[in-house]
């Protein structure tokens, strides 16, 4: 496996498939994942190992070319697969990107039942979506989804979800831009695997609770 031209296919899959995707979600925000997962991998010992980096640097990149929130056909499904076998990417290597694409995202660790015996390189890939997905960028993030959802900002008779369900995760009806701090966003820094992720989700969870706080001040005028 040629790496270097493994990449550049990569990075052009991603533009071609997250082509029409709203900011919040687009080939800036996988450039951003990839380059969390080296930093943290490294941090977390990892670049002595090159099949790991490799791992590690694959997955970030094509970690989000099925979001189920912006799939158009069940076809796409399957392109991560197809690619890497096009790609000659070996078996091993497959499967561990594959585990980490299919068991990273929030909806399949909401209830508590997420993957138990993650290994390092699908804990650095987690670490960096997830720090991605909180702080300023986060929150820049957050709301872009929400006005392409047409989502409004908030209603206070619209209490935050508690104890969801995976379906009820998935089911983003008559929610809120603002609940999906609380739903979420503010639970992501307790949920990183990485000492690496950990330390960095420390600072901008800080700013994330700062700001909720603001919005929630001058909602109601009292800022």
């Amino acid at each position: 496996m040629d790496m270097e031209s493994v990449r550049r296919n990569a990075e052009a899959l991603v533009e071609k498939m997250m082509k029409g995707n709203d900011a919040s979600h687009d080939a800036a925000h996988v450039w951003r994942v990839r380059d969390l997962a080296l930093s943290l991998a490294q941090e977390e010992g990892l670049s002595s190992h090159p099949h790991s980096m490799q791992i590690v640097e694959l997955a970030a990149l094509l970690h989000d070319i099925a979001d189920y929130k912006y799939l158009r056909d069940p076809s796409e499904e399957k392109v991560v697969e197809n690619f890497l076998d096009q790609e000659g990417v070996e078996e091993d290597k497959k499967i561990k990107i594959l585990n980490i694409i299919k068991g990273m995202g929030f909806k399949e660790e909401v209830t508590g039942n997420g993957n138990s015996e993650w290994f390092p390189e699908f804990g650095v890939v987690q670490d960096a979506d997830r720090l991605d997905a909180i702080g300023a960028i986060g929150i820049a993030r957050c709301f872009t989804f929400g006005g392409s959802r047409k989502r409004l900002l908030h209603d206070p008779a619209i209490p935050p979800r508690s104890d969801l369900s995976k379906e009820q995760y998935m089911n983003k009806e008559e929610q809120t831009t603002i609940n999906h701090f609380h739903e979420k966003l503010l639970k992501l820094k307790d949920m990183m695997k990485t000492k690496a992720g950990k330390r960095r989700a420390e600072r901008r969870h800080k700013f994330m609770e700062e700001f909720v706080k603001e919005f929630y001040d001058e909602w109601n005028g009292l800022s």
